[in-house]
């Protein structure tokens, strides 16, 4: 099992940035970033093959949010820029071996492992 560690959650005031880290004792070929708001479903936020360094994101994050990798630390990474109140949730990495074409990136389903969660909130 693959064990996830997130880091770099805080608060902030809007338009301000943030640096999420995962940390993965090994990575699976597509790494995640999924975040949860109280009151709404969990939403995919970007993904990345590790293997390619493909990316991808939710519409309305692009241009925002920046997925990476630094594969000597087994860690992905999360820039998030110009952040609204809306991104206020907590965000969850997650790992997956299986094909995208199996219900897309932001399909939680097919994510076999998850870390704890970091805390983001963004205040107006």
């Amino acid at each position: 099992q693959v064990q996830l560690v997130e880091s770099g959650g805080g608060s902030v005031q809007a338009g301000g940035s943030l640096r999420l880290s995962c940390e993965a004792s090994q990575y699976k070929q597509y790494m995640g970033w999924f975040r949860h708001a109280p009151g709404k479903e969990r939403e995919g936020v970007a993904a990345i093959d590790i293997t390619v360094g493909a990316t991808y994101y939710a519409d309305s994050l692009k241009g925002r949010f920046t997925f990476s990798q630094d594969n000597a630390k087994n860690t992905v990474y999360l820039q998030m820029n110009s952040l609204k109140p809306e991104d206020t949730a907590v965000y969850y990495c997650g790992a997956r071996a299986a094909p995208l074409w199996h219900g897309g990136w932001w399909a939680a389903d097919w994510y076999t492992d998850w870390g704890q969660g970091t805390q983001v909130t963004v205040s107006s």
